[in-house]
């Protein structure tokens, strides 16, 4: 329970949204939005390690050339051919393309559990990992919310514990059979591909803060 008492629910939710827009094409409103500064100020709320790398992320996008950051993002996630490093989870959850479509679809089926809906605008395929973290971020919201509800006076607590228990049943069994089963080889391959230390840092950081949140998961 003090997990949500000391606001480290509030920036997990957030972190989580914060990855997901690094995963964007990259532009100078990064900046000037001060995305890596309410990176850092998450991270440091939640663990000193996550910190750490929240400092790295942020000074590797201020050292790098945009445009080199712009070449680096379509090679590594777009192309010309193929990406060095697919943002799909398909791509790595199945060497068969046959099943990629059952793999994609596994995927829409646990957004539905959830009640997320891909937005019109988004014009990539729904397992992109920038979707996945939007989708660990509302169940972690509605994690957050239902312990908040637990704490409430006059709480039902025999549904609110039902409510938590069916949230923490799909938070598991996302980030253990679907995330952290392709977030390791997503992360290496774009390691290996990246020419910007940007992209290294962001992998490593979204490897470590994914692995994070399944440990913590599994002890609820």
């Amino acid at each position: 329970m003090t997990d949500y008492v000391n606001g480290k629910a509030g920036a997990r939710e957030d972190l989580c949204r914060f990855l997901s827009a690094c995963y964007y094409e990259p532009t100078t409103d990064f900046d000037e939005e001060q995305l890596f500064d309410s990176i850092l100020a998450a991270a440091s709320a939640i663990h000193p390690e996550l910190a750490a790398c929240a400092s790295k992320l942020g000074a590797a996008f201020v050292a790098e050339d945009m445009q080199a950051l712009l070449v680096d993002y379509t090679r590594l996630f777009i192309g010309p051919s193929q990406p060095r490093a697919m943002p799909y989870a398909s791509f790595w959850l199945t060497d068969d393309q046959s099943m990629r479509h059952d793999a994609t679809m596994a995927v829409l089926d646990f957004y539905e559990q959830g009640g997320f809906e891909v937005s019109e605008d988004f014009r990539e395929l729904p397992d992109h990992v920038a979707a996945e973290l939007e989708f660990l971020y509302l169940l972690t919201y509605r994690q957050h919310q239902v312990q908040l509800a637990q704490l409430a006076p006059l709480a039902q607590l025999d549904g609110n514990a039902d409510e938590l228990s069916a949230a923490n049943a799909l938070r598991r069994r996302f980030l253990e059979e679907h995330l952290v089963a392709w977030i390791g080889a997503f992360s290496s391959a774009v390691n290996s591909g990246a020419e910007t230390e940007f992209y290294r840092e962001l992998a490593t950081f979204t490897e470590r803060f994914v692995r994070m949140e399944a440990d913590l998961q599994s002890g609820h």
